[in-house]
């Protein structure tokens, strides 16, 4: 099989049993803080080991520099064209478009604009090695379970199991189909591949500092279980990276 699409399969599956999750297991918020700093631990650490570092050492820093800058600005720019809304920071994009969807639909394109920088990070980490990209395959499947569940609490609200659902359908989809994306235009780019990796590796430490880490690190919420999870995100990257990689 193609390792494009192996990869991609592998991250689609991981977002569609974290979402059957939300939906059949009993969810407390603890451990969906926990799951969600997992999920930020294992986000920073593949941005660096498996975007940046090996983008520097190949392409140098000025390409994959300019890289993170563009990957920042691609996220904050979806951020400001895409209508939205985040659990604490609320309704993000057109003030045109405010009040106009509704709040299931802004949730869901909120899960998109998260989900695209994931799979930029395995499509194009792929493109560079392919062992390095199941490697981060493998990960962000990990971490896209805690984080399917995160995603179906808000939904539910909506007392039917439909909205959920194809929330969950339609956001593994989507970054499913942004690991090939990202992967074919790397590959058909190779000089530009350190710049491919700079905008994946930017990317997601936006969506982690500013978009995850805010939500779950609110005020009056208990700061441990984030950390624990962020702690054991972190071991579990690196363990991926010294045994897989090797």
């Amino acid at each position: 099989m193609d390792p494009l699409l192996l990869h991609s399969l592998i991250v689609t599956g991981g977002t569609l049993l974290g979402v059957a999750s939300g939906v059949l297991v009993k969810r407390e918020e603890k451990w969906i803080n926990f799951g969600l700093g997992f999920t930020g631990g294992v986000m920073l650490v593949a941005s660096f080991t498996s975007l940046i570092i090996p983008g520097v050492e190949g392409w140098g820093f000025w390409q994959v520099g300019i890289g993170i800058v563009l990957g920042v600005f691609l996220i904050n720019f979806l951020n400001a064209v895409i209508p939205h809304e985040h659990l604490v920071k609320g309704y993000e994009g057109p003030q045109a478009l405010l009040g106009r969807l509704k709040r299931s639909w802004l949730i869901a394109l909120a899960i998109t604009i998260h989900n695209i920088p994931e799979g930029l990070a395995v499509g194009v980490s792929t493109a560079y090695d392919v062992e390095l990209g199941l490697i981060t395959a493998v990960a962000i499947a990990v971490q896209d379970v805690p984080e399917g569940v995160a995603v179906v609490l808000p939904l539910l609200q909506f007392n039917t199991l439909r909205i959920p659902l194809l929330v969950g359908v339609l956001s593994a989809l989507v970054e499913g189909g942004a690991v090939i994306a990202s992967g074919a235009a790397s590959s058909a780019l190779p000089a530009a591949l350190g710049l491919a990796m700079g905008i994946a590796g930017g990317a997601m430490i936006y969506v982690t500092v500013a978009e995850l880490y805010p939500d779950i690190y609110a005020e009056g919420k208990d700061k441990k279980y984030p950390t624990y999870g962020f702690v054991a995100g972190t071991l579990l990257m690196l363990f991926l990276d010294t045994t897989l990689g090797k």
